[in-house]
């Protein structure tokens, strides 16, 4: 079955209109949400990121260069993440649509490639494997 990482996307205004909410309140949504996920059996992860502590590595020169993030003028920040099991992209929409909602809020949805979707005998896909079989990943 495909796997599907659905992203949460806020930006100043979806963070400023939940600085409004109770915190007691936005874990309990968020608690229901992830227990609802948890009893169809379709959740394999999930995480909040703290708004505040990020480090930003820049690969585009001929050396990485490291800042303090986020970004400060970033329209959208990546707030959380979960990772649903399900057979197909439309589940994942249907799970996304049952998220808060927020100004400015969004859920970006992207499919999980599977490690049997590379070449088997590539050296490095084979030691991935391996390491996966032995931390029983797959």
């Amino acid at each position: 079955m495909p796997k599907f990482m659905l992203i949460m996307r806020a930006t100043d205004e979806t963070w400023a209109s939940m600085a409004e909410v109770p915190f007691e309140e936005i874990i309990e949504t968020m608690g229901r949400i992830n227990d609802d996920m948890v009893k169809a059996g379709v959740l394999v992860a999930a995480e909040g990121l703290d708004p505040e502590l990020s480090v930003i590595v820049d690969h585009s020169g001929e050396t990485p260069l490291v800042t303090d993030g986020p970004y400060g003028e970033t329209k959208e920040l990546f707030g959380g993440f979960w990772i649903l099991d399900v057979p197909s992209v439309d589940e994942a929409v249907e799970w996304s649509k049952r998220l808060p909602r927020a100004p400015g809020a969004k859920t970006e949805i992207r499919r999980i490639a599977s490690i049997d979707e590379f070449p088997q005998d590539n050296e490095w896909i084979i030691r991935e494997r391996e390491w996966r079989e032995q931390t029983g990943q797959l």
